[in-house]
């Protein structure tokens, strides 16, 4: 049985939602407008696809009906229908097209869910997404490197490489490619994939805006504020120097920066894992339409 919300209730709920994001994206969308980079902030609108003005677009999920004439707009929304009194996710519509999508996403869930998570990678890929290259080569040729070209490559030589994230993986320098223990790929993307992985704890958002407008926008919202934070330990763990930018190195070729950073991955791993539950729940009420 559908949840109906009268028109002042969720209209609340939808400004309180773009207030949340406009105070997340001002920064970004400032920085825009003078073509100004920031390698920490921006991740999450240049990796990912959904861009700001979508994250900020207000859903409540399959199973929830608008009321109000205010509603009636939505209904020229993609996968909505506006019925005469409410506008509604429109089931069929969103599963004849993203049903797939959607297995796929509960599958991946599910399995990382169920596998143990490791903490000895201590964030060494995006060392390896720099090594031997020379300083133009680097993705973010805009700021140095903290140890210098000659002392990166170091320091991804002393260390153990062990990556079990494809979408990391994949932008790794061909000699450090081979330098990897694991050899993650699209197809083994749900055999491998672990909990204690920043980038498959970031990768919570894309898969959250993947299922909109099916799932509530607070849960995109939430996986959208994880991953920023992750982000900037991502950063941190890096082999650059933003401390202009007031993003703290952390040493991880040394071992107080290496048990640093497995603290935070841990803490980051448990509010992971609940936003995982969440979305997997999120699916199995997408599955249950379905049947």
């Amino acid at each position: 049985m559908d949840e109906y919300l009268d028109e002042a209730s969720w209209q609340s709920l939808e400004r309180a939602h773009q207030e949340r994001i406009d105070a997340t994206t001002a920064a970004h969308l400032e920085r825009r407008k003078h073509a100004t980079k920031h390698p920490v902030d921006d991740f999450l609108f240049v990796y990912y696809s959904y861009r700001p003005a979508q994250l900020r677009r207000w859903h409540p999920g399959i199973g929830v009906r608008l009321a109000g004439e205010s509603a009636r707009t939505r209904g020229g929304w993609k996968y909505y229908r506006y019925d005469g009194s409410a506008a509604f996710v429109d089931r069929d519509a969103f599963l004849a097209t993203r049903s797939i999508t959607a297995a796929f996403v509960r599958e991946l869930l599910t399995a990382t869910s169920q596998r143990a998570a490791s903490y000895s990678c201590f964030g060494m890929h995006e060392w390896a997404m720099v090594y031997r290259l020379t300083p133009e080569q680097v993705r973010h040729a805009d700021w140095p490197l903290r140890l210098g070209a000659a002392g990166t490559d170091q320091v991804v030589e002393s260390q153990q490489i062990k990556c079990s994230h494809i979408d990391a993986y994949r932008f790794f320098t061909p000699p450090a490619r081979t330098l990897n223990v694991l050899t993650p790929t699209r197809e083994t993307q749900i055999s491998m994939e672990q909990a204690g992985c920043l980038h498959a704890n970031m990768d919570l958002y894309k898969w959250a805006y993947k299922l909109s407008p099916a799932i509530s926008s607070d849960l995109t919202a939430d996986c959208f504020d994880l991953a920023r934070e992750l982000r900037e330990l991502d950063m941190r763990a890096s082999p650059y120097d933003l401390s202009a930018l007031g993003v703290e190195p952390l040493a991880i070729e040394a071992p107080a920066g290496k048990a640093e950073y497995v603290a935070a991955q841990q803490l980051f791993a448990k509010r992971a894992d609940a936003l995982r539950a969440r979305l997997i729940e999120a699916c199995d009420a997408i599955a249950t339409v379905a049947q």
